[in-house]
């Protein structure tokens, strides 16, 4: 499966940029976020998204 993940603005929230990237890869970006307080946004990912 595979995820579109947003990088969030830190004032509005809006999308800053996206990514889509396999289940695998999932935590290792989630902690890397964590780690540098950034705010993320990960969906499913549609077959539009590239």
């Amino acid at each position: 499966m595979r995820f579109e993940i947003m990088r969030l603005d830190d004032v509005d929230g809006t999308a800053v940029d996206s990514t889509v990237v396999d289940a695998a890869s999932v935590n290792r970006i989630v902690q890397q976020a964590a780690f540098t307080g950034q705010r993320i946004y990960i969906r499913p990912a549609t077959s539009a998204a590239q």
